[in-house]
């Protein structure tokens, strides 16, 4: 099931690439945290579901999944 969707997807691969590419000229310190942050935001991205935004009740996914199925239909030859 995926909660995060359209432009959250696209800010979410831009930050956590320029994070990962940010921990290439941080120190030490920095480097773990940028290496994290960034890794976690392009996952995110990646997959479309965040387990933060699950347990706040966000979805911005335009996409709905219902536990409904899904009616057959049948065409008649004329």
């Amino acid at each position: 099931m995926k909660n995060v969707g359209g432009m959250e997807r696209s800010v979410r691969a831009l930050f956590g690439s320029s994070l990962v590419l940010l921990d290439f000229f941080a120190t030490i310190q920095l480097e773990f945290i940028f290496l994290i942050v960034g890794l976690w935001g392009v996952l995110t991205s990646a997959f479309g579901y965040c387990p933060f935004n699950w347990l706040m009740g966000r979805n911005t996914c335009s996409i709905r999944y219902d536990s409904a199925p899904v009616e057959e239909i049948v065409t008649e030859p004329f």
